[in-house]
């Protein structure tokens, strides 16, 4: 049941930051092809670009470690017994849930701070200011939760395409 919950939670994170960044290229494809026929264009798409790709990033992350597709040194891998491989991977999941859970924790007091103030982002969109901080700590969430699987589940060998079957 936690695993299939925490399978949809990925799963969730990567079609959202899919979807993100399929519908920043669509606007910007139309707002470079608007301008070039001189058919007008949207000012607001450059900043909602903007605002959309810390929160694709930020779902992404927690997505391609579940799929064993993050940033890893394999060379360091190769050289080490399995015992040690597990040893580190279990160190570097520690490592990941403390450091992602300080960021959750910063970012929802930033947001919480900015939703106080009543802070306005006043641009092309205007909007308050703690929706920008809102992706923080949901996807610094959602990576501690996968860091603490990690660690205290481990995940199958490499290769044994872990994430994929859950």
């Amino acid at each position: 049941m936690i695993q299939r919950a925490h399978a949809l939670l990925m799963r969730l994170c990567g079609g959202v930051a899919i979807t993100t960044i399929g519908v920043i290229t669509l606007m910007v494809c139309w707002d470079v092809m608007a301008r070039n026929l001189r058919i007008g264009h949207l000012p607001w798409i450059l900043e909602l670009t903007e605002y959309a790709l810390p929160l694709a990033t930020l779902l992404a992350a927690p997505w391609l470690m579940w799929r064993g597709q993050h940033v890893r040194l394999d060379v360091l891998e190769m050289v080490l017994s399995p015992a040690a491989r597990a040893r580190m991977e279990r160190v570097s999941a520690g490592a990941g849930l403390v450091v992602s859970a300080v960021f959750c924790t910063y970012g929802m007091v930033a947001l919480l701070d900015s939703k106080r103030s009543g802070a306005v982002m006043l641009k092309a969109l205007v909007f308050p200011e703690w929706w920008l901080y809102l992706p923080v700590p949901i996807g610094f969430a959602a990576l501690a939760l996968e860091c603490a699987r990690r660690l205290f589940w481990p995940p199958k060998p490499a290769g044994a395409g872990e994430g994929l079957t859950t």
